[in-house]
């Protein structure tokens, strides 16, 4: 069943558990996502970046992932992840998403502030959850890229400022994480992300968490992080499948016998973290 963001994370907030929010771009990793949360009986954050929807068209992967929703159990949230384009935001609150980030975290704080209230006021106007960010995540995803010198913690009064004059539904913040994958292991401000919890009392959002160590989701966890994106583990999974998978059997050209391989590694690691966070059985 399809339903909007704050509905899934603001149990989580309560009870202290995180969901995860996981990339897709098609439909075989659109699969393994419902899979995994239908066995595992989580609920369950579908996200899609600016480039997903480019790669796979925002009806297209509209229609599947709603599709999908309508057949399981469990709750899914339909999420427009690191929404940088104000037009590609109203595009997406105009195909059924249910939750939408808008990212501005590039512009000046006050900046930052005026572009996401106005997103505030149009989607919670339509029914729709917002995300926002505010610091600077590392690394790289898509079109965004932060580089490690420029990379900023989030800063707690700001974040206050920021939650309060926009009413934003949870909050993205940077603590130390970076998109894409690690080169060495990455150092978490365990103190900055309970004070900003104590500070907000909202749903916060841990973005960059493929390659964090699991004791270090486990904290984060327990501090108050309730939405946790995981998108190159994913991919990893895929890849992983598919070379072991061509190179023991060079004749297979059924996409069906490749992908579906593929589908299933990937649905192996989205449970494992699902259970990781704490949201199976919570659906």
């Amino acid at each position: 069943m399809l339903v909007t963001g704050i509905e899934i994370l603001e149990k989580a907030h309560k009870e202290g558990y995180a969901v995860g929010a996981f990339n897709t771009s098609n439909l075989e990793i659109t699969q393994a996502i419902v899979e995994a949360a239908e066995e595992t009986k989580s609920p369950v954050i579908i996200q899609v970046s600016e480039g997903g929807l480019k790669y796979a068209g925002i009806e297209t992967i509209s229609a599947i992932v709603r599709t999908m929703a309508e057949k399981v159990s469990v709750p899914i949230a339909l999420h427009l992840d690191h929404g940088t384009d104000f037009n590609t935001v109203m595009k997406c609150l105009r195909n059924g998403w249910t939750s939408v980030m808008m990212d501005a975290s590039k512009l000046p704080l006050e900046e930052n502030i005026k572009v996401t209230k106005t997103v505030v006021q149009i989607a919670h106007g339509m029914g729709v959850s917002v995300e926002a960010e505010i610091g600077k995540i590392g690394g790289t995803e898509d079109n965004i890229t932060v580089d490690e010198r420029e990379a900023a913690m989030t800063d707690p009064q700001e974040a206050l400022k920021f939650a309060k004059e926009t009413g934003v539904d949870y909050l993205a913040i940077a603590i130390g994480t970076a998109h894409g994958p690690y080169k060495g292991e990455p150092k978490l401000d365990f103190d900055r992300l309970k004070k900003i919890k104590e500070m907000l009392n909202i749903p916060l959002v841990l973005h960059g968490a493929s390659g964090v160590p699991e004791e270090a989701i486990k904290k984060a966890v327990s501090l108050g992080i309730n939405k946790i994106n995981i998108d190159t583990d994913i991919r990893q999974a895929f890849a992983r499948r598919l070379r072991d998978l061509l190179e023991k059997d060079s004749e297979v050209y059924d996409p069906r016998k490749i992908l579906g391989p593929c589908r299933d590694a990937m649905k192996e690691v989205i449970k494992q973290k699902m259970i990781l966070f704490g949201a199976a059985g919570k659906a």
